[in-house]
């Protein structure tokens, strides 16, 4: 069963709004935009679309979607609500809707006004995997998504090292690779001096360790490989697709690893599901919501050992022209936040050789993560299909 989903789905269309730091458009605008965007690109039809997962919580229901883009008739509407793993999470979702006939085309997407519509203070009501935390953690201050992941990061460093000096390395290599891409929010170099001067947000964590609170929308279409190759775009196929939780997924301080994220658990199914590990990847698109996920990430993912993902970044390794090219696009850090389909959108371009200044050479091979508030991991390694 391993192998039943490899290479059957393929991400055909991918659309995206600007992403800003303010805006009048509401979150259901922002998923349309770029929805429609995502189904011209792929050469489809809305009225071709027979499956959504919008994003999770608010901003649009299937029946938002049926009203707006005209869509006939839906065979599939589902919410995936894991925080930042959500996205490729629902990558898995789709590629079994459309491997198994169910559908034939299915439509993801986000719209997002984390800066201008409500922050942080309502995640904890918003998000059902919060529950525990508001009960416990909460009460004694620890309820802002900065704080739930500084424990871990305290603890690499405890444990193995680990230096603010390692993070700035992720944030800076991140914002170099933004300025290559023109619709970002943040556009101008960032300095290693310039990261650690930043203000404390919650110990180890600064302000340049954090993603950004931004507005936009991202959009991708998920279609059956078989049917993909007759569209307008590159083939890009689904070699493998995984998501899972960690020990204690509703509260990360009764967790007996605080570094065992959910991804060690996905990322060997997706890889098995492949047939490649981590020497076959060219280029890696990992979820930032924090400097630190994408050290202890590439160390779950198995490009370096626990406790080195520290050294491993650095010495250029994650820049373009490097061994491993991270985040090519700005991620979470530096482009805008849509939860990480932004991640998806960039690889995909990259594996179309479409990525402009930022293009990785030859790129055949990618994978995106995921990565949730509480943990919840997700992976989808792509290849560029002959």
């Amino acid at each position: 069963m391993a192998h039943a989903l490899r290479e059957k789905a393929a991400i055909s269309g991918i659309g995206e709004t600007a992403y800003t730091r303010g805006t009048a458009k509401s979150g259901l605008a922002l998923q349309l935009e770029a929805s429609l965007a995502a189904i011209a690109d792929a050469g489809l039809d809305p009225r071709d679309i027979d499956g959504v997962v919008p994003y999770f919580p608010g901003a649009g229901i299937a029946e938002d979607f049926i009203a707006n883009l005209g869509l006939p008739d839906l065979a599939l509407s589902v919410f995936v609500p894991m925080g930042g793993a959500t996205c490729v999470a629902a990558i898995q979702t789709a590629a079994m809707a459309v491997a198994t006939g169910v559908c034939r085309n299915v439509l993801i997407s986000v719209g997002r006004t984390g800066y201008s519509g409500a922050r942080v203070s309502t995640r904890l009501q918003q998000f059902p995997q919060f529950a525990l935390a508001a009960e416990f953690e909460a009460p004694i201050g620890m309820f802002a998504p900065a704080q739930l992941y500084a424990q871990g990061a305290r603890r690499h460093m405890e444990l193995y090292g680990t230096t603010s000096r390692h993070f700035a390395e992720v944030a800076v290599v991140t914002r170099e690779h933004a300025i290559l891409n023109g619709n970002v929010v943040m556009n101008k170099p960032l300095t290693v001096e310039e990261h650690h001067a930043s203000r404390l947000i919650a110990d180890p964590f600064r302000l340049f360790d954090c993603s950004l609170e931004s507005d936009g929308g991202a959009a991708i279409i998920v279609s059956a490989a078989d049917r993909a190759r007759d569209l307008r775009q590159p083939l890009v196929t689904v070699m493998g697709v995984a998501e899972g939780h960690p020990e204690s997924p509703a509260s990360i301080a009764q967790r007996p690893d605080l570094l065992e994220f959910g991804l060690a658990r996905a990322a060997p199914r997706a890889w098995a599901m492949a047939g490649v590990g981590p020497k076959d990847i060219d280029v890696a698109e990992i979820y930032d919501c924090f400097t630190f996920t994408v050290i202890n990430q590439l160390e779950l993912l198995g490009f370096c050992k626990k406790g080195e993902g520290g050294p491993f970044v650095m010495d250029g390794r994650i820049r373009l022209g490097g061994d491993l090219p991270i985040n090519t696009h700005g991620g979470l850090l530096s482009q805008g936040h849509v939860v990480g389909l932004n991640h998806v959108i960039e690889l995909t371009r990259q594996l179309r050789r479409s990525a402009g200044k930022a293009q990785v050479k030859d790129a055949e091979v990618g994978l995106v993560t995921g990565y949730g508030d509480m943990g919840d991991g997700s992976i989808a390694i792509l290849r560029r299909a002959a």
